[in-house]
């Protein structure tokens, strides 16, 4: 059986965080409330190695890029707020990208840089894993790895 990953299961998958009392859900489950800690006016950078990948995001728009793909493509995106974090979706060359971030300390495991944000993008069948960074909530770690 294969399941397809649509801007309805990052909504539900978002929204699931706020139904029942799951110990194991992250946040506060008695919070109803949309996840407001990424602005759609502030930028969001992410970053995903093996294979290496990355862009911005920044109110509806999403920039993707590979290093064989430096420029990128900017695309339009939806953006929905759950508990437990953020959820972008559009398509990308025909496919569809359906990106969630959630907040959490996250290791690219190569720059010895230290993210505040988690990132699982869905690319068609692909699932990539990568971190992210808002100018209000930078990486530590050094500039230029």
């Amino acid at each position: 059986m294969i399941l397809r990953f649509t801007p309805f299961c990052a909504c539900a998958l978002l929204m699931a965080c706020s139904s029942g009392n799951n110990a194991a859900v992250p946040g506060d489950q008695s919070d109803n409330q949309p996840y407001a800690g990424i602005s759609e006016h502030e930028t969001l950078h992410f970053t995903g190695t093996e294979p290496f990948w990355g862009g911005e995001a920044k109110g509806s728009t999403l920039t993707y890029s590979t290093p064989e793909w430096q420029d990128g493509e900017t695309i339009t995106v939806s953006r929905f707020g759950g508990r437990g974090g953020l959820s972008l979706s559009g398509r990308l060359e025909g496919m569809e990208l359906d990106m969630m971030v959630t907040p959490g300390t996250c290791s690219d495991g190569m720059s010895g840089r230290t993210y505040p944000f988690t990132v699982t993008l869905k690319l068609a069948a692909e699932t990539l894993y990568g971190c992210a960074w808002t100018d209000s909530e930078p990486f530590e770690g050094p500039e230029t790895p």
